[in-house]
């Protein structure tokens, strides 16, 4: 039987205004998770995860431009996004953490490890991270409707009430067929404004800018291969439309041998959605999570 997570919200003070997000189990001791959320999506998106992890204190932003973050100004770099996470995480008194981040927010981990590395105890990308080429001869200014589908074009849309929002969101084929509790409650969150002129929290400037800067470039390759392992890739076998994978195996096993460090786990029977936002996908993601929260406290214990 499912079972509706709670977490309490915060705001922290990052440049140019407040930070919002969420925490479950603000008091539990031991080694804290970072959790940061997708290209458009908000600390919502972690709602089964952290439910999953049991003892240990989550802590999920809603970046900048999403969520109850969506007042606050560009520009919405990956690198920007990585030092409003320190300055969340300085907000709450908290040290270091096990980072975990999914699709976009993988990426955004990465730069967090880059710019922060004595802040890092661990980290593990879900379906994201690794570098995503540009399709051949796309035009820049279509490349985020090409990889966002439906997810974007919300964003330019107005609902007139809440169960037409989440209509919206039943007829999206990565998410309508496996819908629940969790993912009924992130797209609740997920709306700003009033009636009948609802929409999405997301800010389409920050959804567009962050998608031109996931193929690896400024500098992104050198501080996805200089990460100290190990790195905890997870696979996704269906992609955002629960079709073509995010991610190609082969792809996934070029990386693989380029970072020796990069543990690869094909999660079976899951999209790029699900991977998180469902029992499957979640309860496959968690036990190794789980696992090397559970070492990396001993190490942090020994040194």
């Amino acid at each position: 039987m499912e079972r509706q997570v709670t977490s309490t919200t915060f705001t922290a003070p990052v440049e140019g205004g407040l930070l919002a997000g969420g925490q479950w189990r603000s008091d539990a001791p031991g080694l804290p998770v970072l959790a940061v959320h997708g290209i458009s999506a908000t600390h919502r998106n972690w709602d089964l995860v952290a439910d999953g992890l049991g003892s240990h204190r989550v802590i999920a932003p809603d970046l900048r431009g999403r969520g109850r973050s969506n007042a606050l100004p560009g520009p919405y770099g990956l690198e920007r996004h990585a030092d409003d996470v320190a300055a969340m995480l300085d907000g709450l008194g908290v040290d270091r953490v096990y980072v975990l981040g999914h699709s976009m927010g993988a990426f955004v981990s990465v730069r967090f490890a880059e710019r922060h590395p004595d802040r890092v105890m661990g980290l593990a990308l879900v379906d994201g991270g690794l570098p995503v080429p540009n399709p051949a001869g796309v035009p820049e200014e279509e490349l985020p409707a090409l990889l966002l589908g439906p997810a974007l074009e919300r964003l330019s849309m107005t609902f007139p009430d809440r169960a037409a929002y989440v209509d919206f969101w039943r007829r999206h084929p990565a998410l309508g067929p496996y819908w629940n509790a969790w993912i009924e409650a992130y797209v609740q969150y997920d709306l700003d404004g009033e009636e009948p002129t609802l929409r999405s929290s997301a800010v389409a400037a920050a959804v567009a800018e962050n998608a031109m800067q996931l193929d690896g470039s400024s500098g992104y390759l050198e501080a996805l291969e200089a990460l100290p392992g190990p790195v905890d890739f997870f696979r996704a076998p269906r992609g955002l439309q629960d079709e073509a994978p995010l991610y190609p195996e082969a792809l996934v096993a070029e990386w693989a041998e380029r970072m020796p460090r990069l543990a690869v786990h094909d999660i079976p029977d899951v999209n790029h959605y699900t991977i998180v936002m469902t029992e499957p996908g979640a309860g496959s993601v968690i036990p190794v999570i789980r696992a090397r929260i559970e070492a990396a406290e001993t190490q942090e214990g020994a040194s």
